[in-house]
Order: C-alpha cells, then sequence, then structure tokens
C-alpha cells in the first residue's frame, strides 16, 4: 500500500503513554497519580489524601506529550 503523492504517513501512538494520559478538551495532558493501589498501610494518610485525583502535566513537558500522543487519547 503507498501514500498519495503529498500526503504524509500517519503518526504512531505511543500505546504506554496513552493508557496513562489522557487529552482534557483544552488540550492539557492530565494523569492518574501512582502510589495509591497497594501497601499504604504504613503510609501517613496525608500522602494518600494528596494521592487522590489526578494531575495536570507541566508547561515545559506537553509539547513532548503532543509528540507522544498525536491523536489526543481515545480510551
Amino acid at each position: 500500500m503507498t501514500c498519495k503523492p503529498g500526503k504524509g504517513g500517519k503518526i504512531k501512538t505511543r500505546r504506554a503513554a496513552a493508557k496513562r494520559f489522557k487529552q482534557t478538551g483544552s488540550g492539557k495532558f492530565k494523569f492518574s497519580r501512582v502510589g495509591v493501589r497497594h501497601l499504604n498501610v504504613g503510609s501517613p494518610r496525608k500522602q494518600l489524601r494528596n494521592l487522590r485525583g489526578t494531575g495536570v502535566v507541566h508547561e515545559s513537558d506537553a509539547q513532548n506529550f503532543a509528540r507522544i500522543l498525536p491523536y489526543g487519547c481515545t480510551m
């Protein structure tokens, strides 16, 4: 199968990143916090409270995520 002249090829999505990050409507990337699945018996309650919810990727890393996830994340 060949590409049409003047058309670029498709860009592959990094599947590992697509499973961990999701693009918001404004174009930012959000992620789920790590360290809350298991082995939390001895952890301080404050630490576990702060790990709730999702986080947003810093602007300096957003360009790398836009390259890794060219079409956003469709999960």
